[in-house]
């Protein structure tokens, strides 16, 4: 950098000038992305607007602490950026309180562990092997080491949340939080149960809304927010965003959520990604959202049905969201050797475990599969056949994967 910095470059030029072997892999990425079905439930693709709010001046400007009430001088345009993206979020949300420091959904929910519990104290969340996530209660994670996890799981004949047992389980261990979202359950969650449940107990109604979210914002699931004391937000996976996290809360919640996310858990905040979230939200709230966000239910919905009738079962029978989770026990392969043939044949998936599965955790033996990325790309119900049958061809026949990505990539270039 010059000793006299004035108007930067920010183009693909000065990025190949500055460090060819960074914009080299960049490059590669592009590509891979471009010529492969991505398929991984937790992505989706940032809008121009918001990569263009990411890589701002925003980005270099320390603002530790709250609009109003920062540590640091030269605050004034980045607590009406703040203010802006949390007057959103609200808005498209409805809302009480939004916090959009937190600099990812793992993080935004460590904040309610902070807020609401103290080490040691149990909280009760949907069993890891039946669709949750790590946060809630891996002993890999904090939330399994500094607290006392307690499972509610899915019945056996449906594969949906056995509230029955949820309620019971809850009754008997009194938990301070019970915790509701996965990152592969796919239905409808009962909020209003869980909020009478928790009422019962006396308990915190956390949504864990990471994978949901975006698809309440654009009205293709129901919202959490009205039954939930917080709901906690990933701005990227169905959302146009950035990678990032958000909190909604009662307000009665707002003091105890601020200091949980600042002091005790961040500095300060990425200026430049809270920008970001604000065009997130804005851009959420329009039909055009709206549509693809149903869309891509749709799409999922329709590629469940595509795969069945190629002999890979859905669990549960189906999907109501935009992910879905496939047995593949039927191709002869675990799900990780299911995840690694598709990977050769140009469709990325993540390997998955079935909610009773005899298989190792490992290995598995489903796929869990999104359809925010092909959605966004302008794949429709109509292309799910040819999908179901790309899927199909590439678990059954290794020596057809090369064709099935030849093909894919025309496709995608298309």
């Amino acid at each position: 950098m010059s000793e006299t910095v004035g108007p930067q470059d920010f183009s693909a030029t000065a990025l190949r000038t500055a460090d060819p072997r960074i914009a080299d892999l960049i490059g590669r990425e592009t590509t891979r992305r471009r010529t492969t079905l991505q398929l991984v439930a937790s992505e989706s693709i940032a809008s121009p607007a918001v990569r263009a709010a990411l890589g701002s001046d925003l980005g270099d400007k320390y603002a530790e602490g709250y609009p109003g009430a920062r540590y640091h001088g030269g605050c004034d345009v980045v607590d009406e950026v703040e203010e802006l993206a949390v007057e959103r979020a609200r808005d498209l949300f409805g809302a009480d309180y939004a916090n959009v420091q937190p600099i990812s959904g793992s993080v935004a929910g460590h904040a309610v562990y902070a807020a609401f519990a103290q080490p040691g104290d149990p909280v009760l969340a949907l069993r890891l092997m039946h669709g949750g996530h790590q946060t809630h209660g891996s002993r890999a994670n904090i939330s399994g080491r500094w607290f006392s996890p307690i499972a509610y799981g899915l019945r056996r004949d449906d594969e949906r949340i056995d509230y029955d047992h949820l309620r019971e389980t809850a009754l008997v261990h009194r938990p301070g939080i019970i915790v509701a979202g996965s990152s592969s359950y796919s239905r409808h969650i009962d909020w209003a149960a869980l909020r009478s449940i928790a009422d019962d107990v006396e308990a915190v109604l956390w949504c864990d809304a990471a994978n949901l979210a975006g698809l309440v914002a654009g009205g293709a699931a129901p919202s959490p927010v009205p039954y939930a004391d917080v709901v906690t937000v990933s701005t990227q996976k169905v959302f146009w965003g950035p990678r990032g996290g958000a909190i909604l809360a009662r307000a009665e919640h707002a003091a105890v959520l601020q200091k949980a996310v600042y002091p005790f858990l961040q500095g300060g905040p990425a200026m430049n990604s809270i920008a970001a979230k604000a065009i997130t939200f804005a851009e959420a709230s329009t039909p055009e959202f709206a549509g693809y966000a149903q869309d891509a239910v749709d799409n999922a919905q329709d590629l469940s049905v595509a795969l069945a009738e190629r002999g890979f079962r859905t669990v549960s029978g189906g999907t109501d969201t935009h992910l879905a989770l496939i047995d593949v026990t039927s191709s002869g392969l675990t799900g990780r050797a299911a995840a690694a043939a598709l990977a050769e044949a140009g469709i990325v998936v993540d390997k998955a475990v079935l909610p009773f599965d005899t298989a190792s955790v490992a290995d598995g033996s489903a796929i869990r599969v999104g359809l925010a990325v092909l959605t966004a790309q302008g794949f429709g119900t109509e292309d799910m056949t040819q999908i179901g049958d790309w899927i199909a061809t590439a678990l059954h026949d290794a020596s057809a994967r090369a064709e099935v990505r030849e093909q894919i990539g025309q496709r995608c270039g298309s």
